[in-house]
């Protein structure tokens, strides 16, 4: 029984209750002004899902109400960036008020249903119910009396379930946030990985040096010997102090932003780069490159990248055909050049096993293997 009533002791249900109730203001505005168009409402919704900072307000409200006190609740607080997360803020806000609906009508019309029970078992008339203003007045009614309210339990905590894990679903991060987000806490790790071997460095040095000296010190019973192992070990504790506030100052500094990383916009650096090494390149960009997506600008940078290492590496200063294309919401990119001596098989090589990877992340694709006599790298990947 108490583990049954436990979600009545949870504010999250009640937040989640409000989140509910909160589309219905503007239902409740609208049946004021014209009650004979009901529907106006929901038509209302479908352009103004498709404003990207709607996406951004609706992600902050449902982690406030629906998973309050959540670290990491699979809501983003991003602007819609793709037609696709417009799209599914649409269908989220439909769905809410459609949930909204739900649970205001049961919020009302239960209560009422227990009440107009309790009244019919104490030789009450019901009124305006329908179906109790055909029962006769009996006691018997009071063993009925209970089940509007617990229907009203199970609508109010099921629908606060369901309306969150619809959040998660319709709101959750895109493929290109959780790609972004990825990146951002691999850097983190490494950065805390590369400070933490410092640390140990720098630290563990001053400390065995102490001890060392301290204990020889010891051994030794000699004063002058002793001022020196005690000058040095102030020595070393002053540069294992310097060596800590260097490196808490680098955690104290704001982490560098994703955006920060190059994207396509600076192609052009690594085109220079292969032709300085040897190699000619002949290359074609049509679309709108800029225009793409923060995180799929990243990644194709990125391919491009390992693409033109890999014919540096493996085919020397040969001539490479480069083509970067968006169209269609996708971003072709293509490194072609002439097939070297010994060609690689198929799904060997971490730099060919990373591109095709990477793709996959991004929900796209990636070919890489002989065409037509030459070794072809072709990634395509959605901009939404």
């Amino acid at each position: 029984m108490a583990r049954l009533l436990r979600p009545l002791l949870r504010g999250t249900t009640y937040t989640r209750l409000l989140h509910l109730w909160v589309p219905m203001l503007m239902v409740s505005v609208w049946l004021f002004i014209d009650p004979s168009t009901p529907w106006v409402p929901a038509l209302l919704l479908l352009p103004l899902g498709l404003v990207p900072a709607v996406r951004r307000g609706e992600g902050v409200q449902a982690r406030l109400m629906l998973t309050p006190g959540e670290p990491e609740p699979g809501i983003s607080e991003a602007p819609a960036a793709t037609w696709r997360d417009r799209l599914r803020t649409v269908l989220w806000l439909e769905l809410r008020m459609l949930l909204g609906g739900a649970v205001v009508f049961a919020s009302v019309w239960l209560p009422v249903l227990c009440f107009e029970l309790v009244r019919c078992a104490w030789g009450g008339a019901p009124a305006g119910v329908p179906l109790l203003d055909r029962l006769p007045p009996h006691p018997a009614w009071s063993l009925l009396a209970p089940l509007p309210l617990l229907a009203l339990y199970g609508v109010v905590v099921g629908l606060g379930e369901l309306v969150t894990a619809a959040a998660r679903r319709l709101l959750g991060p895109s493929a290109a946030e959780r790609l972004a987000a990825l990146e951002e806490r691999t850097e983190q790790l490494l950065e805390r990985t590369r400070i933490a071997r410092e640390l140990h460095d720098s630290i563990g040095h001053a400390l065995t040096v102490a001890v060392v000296q301290a204990g020889a010190a010891r051994a030794a019973g000699d004063p002058e010997f002793t001022d020196r192992a005690l000058s040095a070990i102030e020595e070393t504790g002053r540069a294992a102090l310097e060596d800590l506030e260097r490196v808490l100052g680098v955690l104290r500094e704001a982490e560098r932003p994703v955006s920060a990383r190059p994207t396509l916009a600076d192609a052009g650096r690594l085109l220079e780069s292969a032709r300085a090494s040897g190699a000619k390149v002949d290359a074609e960009v049509t679309g709108p490159v800029e225009a793409v997506p923060g995180p799929v600008s990243r990644e194709g940078h990125r391919i491009l990248q390992e693409a033109l290492t890999n014919v540096l590496r493996h085919a020397g200063a040969v001539p490479v055909r480069v083509r970067v294309a968006v169209t269609d919401g996708l971003l072709i990119l293509e490194v072609r050049n002439p097939l070297p001596g010994a060609i690689p098989g198929p799904g060997r090589g971490s730099g060919l096993r990373g591109i095709r990877e990477r793709a996959a992340l991004l929900g796209g694709t990636a070919r890489t293997g002989p065409d037509e006599g030459d070794w072809q790298v072709r990634a395509e990947l959605p901009l939404g």
